[in-house]
């Protein structure tokens, strides 16, 4: 099936994170899902933010280039949030990638290269009134600017709700119908290189 790489955000590599890559490994893909936090988790999202700044964000991206390295080309790149810094990076960057799944951000295509990849897939999820996704001229934006220009690769899901981390369900952001609903776009976009 399908290999991935599947990063975590910012409270960590928790149970739910964990739980979503094992839900994928059950549909028969090989899931990659390195810990930059060893081990560490936080109960809040400021919490884990102060972590990775006190780690630098910079940092967390290169070793998530890095981990990639000892890869093959043809994966796809995943990432939960802060986790999608790495993710969109490699999926944009790196040679032979398959598609990008990026859940709770976007980062403009600007952030890592002129242009989208020609040929790549991407999926983005998000909750439509998530306040860290939908600040002016943040992530929502550079999600529908994407969209717009590459209609047939990119996707653009948004679930009615407010809350960031809602697929994790170790978390109190929880949401199990659009969790479930994002969980059966994952697999069918997944299903697609496999």
């Amino acid at each position: 099936m399908t290999e991935v790489v599947l990063f975590h955000h910012s409270q960590g590599r928790t149970d739910g994170v964990k739980a979503f890559a094992e839900e994928l490994r059950q549909a028969g893909h090989t899931v990659h899902s390195p810990d930059f936090y060893d081990g560490n988790t936080f109960d809040t999202i400021d919490e884990g933010m102060a972590y990775a700044k006190s780690i630098g964000f910079g940092k967390l991206l290169e070793q998530g280039v890095a981990y990639a390295q000892d890869l093959p080309e043809d994966v796809v790149y995943a990432g939960f949030s802060m986790g999608v810094m790495p993710a969109q990076q490699l999926t944009q960057t790196r040679p032979g990638a398959l598609g990008g799944l990026f859940c709770y951000s976007f980062l403009p295509v600007s952030e890592f290269s002129e242009t989208w990849p020609a040929g790549v897939p991407v999926q983005i999820h998000a909750m439509d009134e998530d306040p860290w996704f939908t600040e002016e001229d943040g992530d929502l934006t550079a999600a529908q600017a994407l969209v717009a220009a590459n209609p047939a690769e990119a996707e653009l899901f948004l679930y009615p709700g407010k809350t960031h981390l809602f697929a994790d369900s170790s978390l109190t952001d929880y949401n199990e119908a659009a969790a479930k609903l994002l969980t059966e776009r994952a697999l069918a976009f997944l299903a697609k290189f496999a």
